[in-house]
C-alpha cells in the first residue's frame, strides 16, 4: 500500500510541474518581442468586411477608446497572435488579419502606459471560411488603466466596424 501511495503522490507532482507555466512563458506564446512600437494612422474612408482568404479564417480587432477618449488620451494597443505584432491601434478603430485554421493565442498589450493593468491574453481555434470578432476596451478607474480583450458578438462587431475608421499600423524602426 505503501509504495501505491508513493508512487502516486510522485506521479501529483510530476503532472503538477509539467503544468505549471511561468507566465512570461505564457505571455511570450502570445505576444511579439518586446521593445517593438507602432506608428498608427487611422483611414476614415468607408470600407466593407473583408472575407476569409481561401482556406483561412479572418479575426477582426476592435478597440472602444472607453473613457480615455473623453480626457483626450488615446494610447496605442498593439496585438499579437502566436507570438508576433500583427498590427496595432488607437482611438476607436479596428483592423482584420487572416489566420490559419487551428489554435490561435492572442495578445492585447498598451504599448504606451506604464500603469495599470496593461496585457490580455485570449485563445481560439479557427476554422477556414469562418470570420471571429474581438475586443478592446481601456478603462480608467481610480487613475489607474485597465485594458480588456473579449470576443464580441459579430452583430456589435459589425455597427462597431461601420462607425470606426481603420487602423493601419506600421512598427516603428
Amino acid at each position: 500500500m505503501r509504495k501505491v501511495m508513493k508512487a502516486a503522490l510522485a506521479l501529483m507532482l510530476f503532472a503538477a510541474s509539467a503544468f505549471a507555466q511561468n507566465p512570461a512563458d505564457v505571455a511570450k506564446a502570445a505576444c511579439g518581442p518586446k521593445g517593438v512600437s507602432f506608428d498608427v494612422n487611422l483611414d476614415r474612408s468607408k470600407h466593407a468586411l473583408t472575407q476569409p482568404d481561401p482556406g483561412k479564417a479572418r479575426i477582426y480587432f476592435i478597440h472602444q477608446a472607453g473613457n480615455h477618449a473623453t480626457f483626450g488620451v488615446n494610447p496605442t494597443t498593439r496585438i499579437g497572435i502566436d507570438g508576433a505584432w500583427v498590427g496595432a491601434y488607437r482611438s476607436n478603430a479596428y483592423f482584420s488579419v487572416s489566420v490559419g485554421p487551428g489554435e490561435h493565442h492572442l495578445c492585447a498589450d498598451l504599448q504606451s502606459l506604464a500603469t495599470g493593468h496593461q496585457l490580455e491574453l485570449a485563445h481560439f481555434t479557427a476554422r477556414a471560411g469562418k470570420m471571429y470578432y474581438y475586443r478592446t476596451r481601456l478603462f480608467l478607474t481610480q487613475g489607474v488603466d485597465y485594458l480588456e480583450l473579449n470576443p464580441v458578438d459579430s452583430d456589435q462587431a459589425k455597427l462597431l466596424i461601420a462607425t470606426f475608421p481603420q487602423s493601419v499600423s506600421h512598427p516603428r524602426k
